[in-house]
């Protein structure tokens, strides 16, 4: 007898993602002609820039010849990119991070997901909510969460509402969770916060012995100038935050496969028998044992971002992409619908008419306007009555995308 994983067998039999692709591929069975418009996934559509094409293309070359050819590579990753890291993420915004404390991976959904394998059995855990799943469904699988709710909630992971009532602006724990999922850029609400609202997280989590995990997939987004990239702007944060980025949506690496981790030495924790580690030991144990290393070729393309070509070729996409965001933003809200993110995100929060639900909503906008978003509801309860939008589409797409829903549902009150 074959025994499994009885975590498994208590979360939801599909991944929101991919449950939104069955309705979208049964959708199309159905109506062949229908011209679909995919503003759902967060996917990206613009080409690699030409300086990660051409790093890319040399790369290989190296891997063709004897002399140059690269076999394992570090499991922390190589130091050529990790010092650019340092110097060009953190050092240059006046943030002490060095390279010994950068962990290349192949993205930063996977490091999210793994982190929990140093983490104790009994951790607590806080989410805010709506929550990116993947928060949730690893804390599942490592029999953490305890067991699933009515609501959709699980009774041992504290939700933390951020909606509209409190201005997408959560409150803080009140139990003292033992670690604190927050994202900002807000995926999928799209909010973000400012250094004085993230500033008493981190107070918080020096007050009460809690580790911030915080993912920075989208800091490069960002518009506003009182809004952190980092974490590690806050005073004290190297004390309590481990850091997540991604070249995924910063730079089109969605099929590269490239990011990066921040642990600092500073970050310790406490075994059961009292001792006391830094959580950087614990964590290069793990990858060490565990993971082989992001690939020589997606880590040599990492660096060209960091080239003069690179920086101004990856600030053009972001801004393609932002552009797109407020075409979004101000066309939907010209439709009448409630609109919020849009700002310093690429995603777009939008209130669903009256009493319809996110599902709803989202088979209404497929079926009436051949456009595809993604139901709040599939992030927690507190997304119920919202859908998410994305401004990953090309300029085209998504001007079509705004003026379908301006023509097909006309002005929604």
């Amino acid at each position: 007898m074959i025994l499994i994983n009885q975590n498994f067998t208590k979360m939801p039999k599909s991944y929101l993602f991919t449950e939104v692709g069955h309705r979208v591929s049964d959708f199309k069975r159905a109506h062949p002609e229908a011209d679909v418009i995919s503003l759902g996934i967060g996917d990206v559509t613009l080409p690699l820039s030409p300086a990660v094409v051409e790093a890319m293309k040399k790369a290989v070359d190296e891997m063709s010849i004897p002399e140059t050819f690269h076999g394992y590579g570090p499991e922390q990753g190589y130091p050529f990119l990790r010092e650019k890291i340092a110097r060009f993420d953190y050092n240059d915004r006046g943030i002490n991070i060095s390279a010994n404390e950068i962990f290349i991976s192949d993205g930063a959904k996977s490091d999210i997901g793994n982190i929990v394998d140093i983490l104790d059995s009994q951790a607590t855990i806080a989410v805010t909510d709506p929550v990116y799943p993947v928060y949730i469904d690893t804390n599942v699988m490592a029999g953490r969460a305890g067991k699933p709710l009515a609501d959709g909630r699980w009774s041992n992971i504290e939700y933390i509402p951020c909606c509209i009532e409190n201005n997408f602006i959560p409150k803080l724990p009140t139990k003292a969770p033992s670690v604190i999922y927050l994202c900002y850029p807000n995926n999928p609400t799209g909010t973000s916060l400012t250094h004085s609202q993230l500033s008493k997280w981190v107070e918080y989590a020096h007050r009460n012995n809690c580790l911030i995990l915080f993912d920075a997939a989208y800091e490069s987004y960002i518009q506003r100038n009182n809004v952190p990239h980092s974490i590690y702007e806050i005073s004290g944060a190297r004390e309590v935050a481990i850091e997540f980025r991604s070249y995924s949506k910063t730079a089109g690496f969605t099929g590269v496969r490239c990011g990066y981790t921040v642990v600092p030495s500073s970050l310790k924790g406490t075994a059961s028998d009292g001792t006391t580690m830094q959580l950087r030991d614990i964590w290069l144990r793990r990858q060490c044992t565990k993971f082989n290393g992001a690939s020589y070729i997606a880590q040599r393309a990492a660096e060209a971002l960091y080239t003069t070509q690179g920086q101004q070729q990856t600030a053009a996409q972001v801004a393609y992409y932002m552009e797109n965001a407020s075409i979004i933003l101000e066309g939907l809200t010209h439709s009448g619908l409630t609109c919020y993110g849009g700002i310093d995100s690429p995603y777009i929060w939008v209130k669903t008419p009256a009493t319809t639900s996110s599902w709803n909503f989202f088979d209404i906008l497929l079926e009436k306007c051949h456009i595809v978003c993604t139901p709040g509801a599939g992030f927690g309860p507190a997304g119920e009555g919202y859908v998410r939008v994305t401004a990953f589409n090309s300029r085209q797409n998504t001007i079509r995308a705004v003026n379908r829903i301006a023509d097909k549902l006309g002005h929604i009150e």
